[in-house]
């Protein structure tokens, strides 16, 4: 798949390979660009949405990668901040930021997303396909973590495959891929009174819980079709 997505190798057993820090930094720093530097699809729908309803704010990308995301909400005013757990991801984020012009509105942060910690508060934040395999992370504790970054009245997106990408590997089937309850568990957010209905629970609302498919064109011609988790609160 060629587009700014967190969409993970498969080419080891997983009892031979290291850590995912270790792991990941050896995939980017294998090759010179990983992704394509586009926008993900959702979150371009999203930000499009909140841009109609007020000024644009900070945004803050949890697994940001390259950067491609970032970048393009800088280019829409946003004050955005990357975070990715490998310095090679990190630093060709802010590299393509010097290249793009809006490298004073933009910050790039290589760190754990386990650990790392801020005390800025922002209007979007965003995690799109934080999935790692054959190596796994905390991922829901990472998103639980997530919600401490959004500010009053902000939202919070979470996108995900939900479901493989393309063909794994034998060893790799039993990988369980996220449903739009698994992600609202890990925020520690409800759906409300009923399975549709809008859910609220505590400072949080559930604006969009849902799975949508998604066609992306290849490189031959023919289409890749997927299907995508999405979650998206607000903060109260």
């Amino acid at each position: 798949m060629h587009t700014h997505e967190h969409e993970h190798g498969t080419d080891s057993p997983a009892e031979a390979l290291p850590d995912a820090a270790t792991y990941w930094e050896a995939r980017y720093a294998d090759g010179d660009r990983m992704w394509s530097g586009r926008v993900n699809a959702v979150l371009a729908d999203v930000v499009t949405s909140l841009e109609q309803q007020g000024p644009v704010g900070s945004a803050l990308d949890l697994g940001c990668g390259e950067g491609g995301d970032v970048l393009w909400l800088a280019s829409r005013g946003w004050r955005a901040t990357g975070v990715d757990l490998s310095p090679t991801a990190a630093a060709r984020g802010r590299a393509a930021a010097e290249d793009a012009g809006v490298a004073d509105h933009v910050r790039f942060d290589a760190g754990d997303l386990a650990t790392w910690d801020t005390e800025e508060r922002f209007t979007l934040v965003t995690a799109s396909f934080l999935q790692s395999w054959p190596v796994e992370i905390p991922r829901a504790a990472i998103l639980r973590r997530a919600t401490r970054f959004v500010a009053p009245g902000g939202h919070l997106l979470v996108t995900a495959h939900a479901a493989p990408p393309g063909e794994l590997p034998e060893e790799l089937r039993s990988y369980r891929f996220p449903t739009p309850d698994d992600d609202l568990a890990a925020l520690g957010v409800g759906r409300g009174d009923g399975a549709d209905a809008e859910g609220v629970d505590g400072d949080w609302t559930v604006v969009t819980a849902e799975v949508r498919p998604r066609s992306v064109p290849r490189d031959d011609g023919t289409v890749h079709d997927l299907l995508d988790s999405v979650v998206l609160v607000r903060r109260r």
